[in-house]
């Protein structure tokens, strides 16, 4: 077939040949040209051919004569339905591992291998319960306040109690503040003649004596006020006339000097506290020694000590020599500023976090303090404790103003200065500070 015949050209363009008008197919669907709505209109589409074996692609935009019509699939067969159904293998269950916590500072662990197929699976650890140290905190707490009650009860149980307090006819009547009476005793009872010797307590001496007096003032507020009675002063004793303090302890017992000192003062006491030689060494051992500066030498082979000037520890035999001795230039009132000195030392370490803290030191310490106290009827431990909480501060330690001393029948004996004394023990009947000018330090 020739490729310049007219005819197989229009055949593989797909027009009509020379001279023939183009065939119009209408269709519903193709719209006419604007103006003639009667005329159908052929929509032109561009038609592929080729002009030689060597001449490129051209299209001419002419409608196909003979369109191929369209296969459809059939409805009721799919376009590629598979030959076989698709092959299925069983997947193993496996449960997804517990979450683990974020590691801090280095990367996470591999995560375990797989198990072989029919392996029994480990179970997954349980997550570690929370740890309650809040209630274990509770459960230690109750512990020890279980432990501390059962402490206090037993102390209190320890106190040797006595009527101290006893009531009298035409009694002081109650004044504000609170007010101790301590008494220290050249007691002997229960001492070994090795533990006379090393205390030096001259032996038996006949009835029981104080040495120590001293008035305590707790104030409702301010500084408490350590007042020290000397043991010499001259004062009316009831029923025994005037005579010197302490032949009241004496005569009495502990009775007839709080009622001496109250009737002397204007104070009333409220609570009673005595110890012994013994029971006071225990005390200062317990605590391991008590630290105190002494401003001068003391050399004294009555009272069992030699001690240097300066600062230093005493013991137990040495603390007592120390607030017993009167070889010092003015004798008794250098006694009691000793006394005074050992006091605040001892209050001071007793109270200190060092032994408050510390049970091996606080139990030695009161067991050994209950022991050797001697307490009115009506005191307890807790009134005890209030008393050293109140001492363990600043405390205005002073002494009676003294008017002189004089020789008497009953020896030479210390008298008060009668207008500033009664000033000095107003002030503390009526819960007020003492007036600096009255104060003796």
């Amino acid at each position: 077939m020739n490729g310049d015949d007219p005819q197989h050209r229009a055949r593989m363009r797909r027009v009509p040949p020379p001279g023939q008008p183009p065939t119009q197919r209408p269709g519903p669907h193709r719209a006419g040209p604007p103006g003639d709505p009667q005329s159908p209109y052929i929509e032109p589409t561009q038609v592929l051919h080729r002009r030689g074996p060597q001449q490129p692609l051209a299209y001419s935009q002419v409608p196909p004569e003979n369109p191929p019509p369209r296969r459809r699939p059939p409805l009721d067969k799919p376009r590629s339905a598979p030959t076989h159904a698709p092959t299925q293998q069983p997947v193993p269950y496996r449960e997804d591992p517990p979450p683990r916590r974020p590691y801090r500072g280095s990367p996470p662990p591999p995560p375990p291998p797989s198990r072989p197929r029919g392996e029994r699976q480990a179970r997954a650890p349980r997550p570690r319960r929370k740890r309650h140290y809040f209630r274990w905190f509770l459960v230690l707490l109750l512990v020890l306040i279980v432990a501390v009650i059962g402490a206090v009860v037993k102390l209190d149980g320890s106190l040797t109690r006595i009527p101290a307090l006893a009531g009298y006819a035409d009694r002081v009547g109650d004044t504000p503040g609170t007010n101790w009476l301590l008494v220290g005793s050249d007691g002997r009872a229960g001492l070994t003649p090795e533990q006379e010797q090393e205390l030096a307590t001259g032996g038996e001496v006949g009835p029981e004596r104080t040495d120590t007096i001293m008035l305590v003032h707790i104030p409702k507020s301010g500084k408490t006020t350590l007042v020290s009675l000397p043991r010499d002063s001259y004062v009316s004793i009831p029923g025994n006339g005037k005579d010197k303090l302490n032949a009241s302890f004496a005569i009495g017992g502990p009775q007839l000097l709080v009622q001496t000192v109250e009737i002397a003062t204007g104070v009333h006491i409220d609570h009673y506290a005595q110890i012994g030689f013994s029971g006071f060494a225990g005390v200062v051992d317990s605590l391991g020694g008590i630290d105190v500066c002494l401003p001068t030498a003391i050399d004294d082979p009555l009272a069992g000590i030699n001690l240097p000037a300066g600062c230093q520890k005493l013991s137990g035999p040495e603390a007592l020599g120390f607030v017993r001795s009167r070889a010092t230039a003015l004798a008794d009132l250098d006694r009691i500023n000793n006394q005074r000195i050992f006091m605040a030392a001892l209050v001071k370490k007793a109270t200190s976090a060092a032994t408050l803290a510390n049970p091996f030191k606080l139990w030695p310490m009161a067991t050994d303090t209950v022991k050797s106290l001697k307490v009115d009827d009506g005191d307890h431990i807790w009134n005890l404790a209030q008393l050293g909480w109140a001492m363990r501060g600043d405390t205005v330690p002073t002494t009676v103003p003294i008017g002189g001393f004089e020789d008497t029948d009953s020896g030479n004996v210390l008298l008060w200065d009668k207008n500033k004394a009664g000033q000095f023990f107003d002030a503390l009947a009526s819960d007020r500070p003492i007036p600096d000018d009255l104060l003796t330090r």
